[in-house]
């Protein structure tokens, strides 16, 4: 079942995790985005454009303690992230978060489209005023840490390549992976500022040999291990 608002569609992935995104943003800026329902806390995964306010679209337990964690910097990811007050993202990428600079959102590139929306969010909206709030983090992230939200606890994968501060969330009890845009069913990215196909490569013999149930991606379709593999072991195939 999916829901509908003006701005953002959703469907529940399991009893716990919620996919939303934005269907009116332009294909290469519309994300996903996860909200997952924790005994103690409830974590959101990346946070669209911020064309349209994303928290009261989630519905979270009047008083429950939100942790919101970045996958990386770029825009269609981290476009509201300023309306959290416990933002975790990667140390790589701090200072991104603290300034949101077009040079490492890549906002400009979204205002750079002949056609960034299918509708406007809100009718005073135009385009090319289109900019991205900081969002200093909290709490920094770096390999192996760990966000326990009482049930679920992700150990961080430091996953870089698409951007330096790519992370990845990985339940190992469950085997449920979220992989922002290190890898997802869809195109992969490499050859935007900041990208490094080296570190890439280095992500995707990573991602390739990874013991996932389900991976969900920062784009398209949820995962196999199967299908992950697949596409990790293609992109690996095409570098060489």
């Amino acid at each position: 079942m999916t829901e509908r608002t003006n701005w953002f569609c959703a469907e529940q992935l399991t009893d716990t995790i919620r996919r939303i995104w934005e269907p009116h943003v332009h294909r290469f800026f519309r994300a996903n985005l996860f909200h997952v329902i924790g005994k103690d806390v409830d974590l959101i995964v990346d946070f669209g454009t911020g064309l349209a306010p994303l928290r009261p679209f989630l519905n979270i337990e009047i008083g429950k303690p939100v942790i919101a964690l970045a996958t990386h910097v770029h825009a269609d990811h981290i476009g509201s992230f300023h309306e959290f007050e416990h933002r975790l993202g990667h140390a790589a990428e701090a200072d991104g978060f603290a300034g949101m600079e077009d040079a490492v959102t890549l906002a400009h590139l979204f205002r750079q489209l002949s056609k960034g929306v299918e509708q406007k969010p809100a009718p005073s909206f135009e385009q090319d005023d289109y900019a991205i709030l900081p969002a200093p983090l909290g709490r920094v992230l770096v390999e192996n840490d760990t966000v326990d939200i009482g049930g679920p606890s992700y150990r961080v994968l430091h996953l870089p390549g698409h951007s330096p501060g790519s992370i990845g969330l990985l339940d190992e009890a469950s085997g449920i992976f979220f992989s922002g845009d290190a890898i997802y069913d869809g195109t992969l990215v490499d050859d935007l500022p900041g990208c490094d196909k080296s570190a890439y490569l280095a992500t995707m013999r990573r991602l390739r040999d990874l013991d996932i149930s389900v991976a969900y991606g920062g784009h398209g379709a949820p995962m196999s291990r199967e299908r992950m593999s697949t596409i990790a072991k293609a992109y690996l195939d095409a570098s060489t």
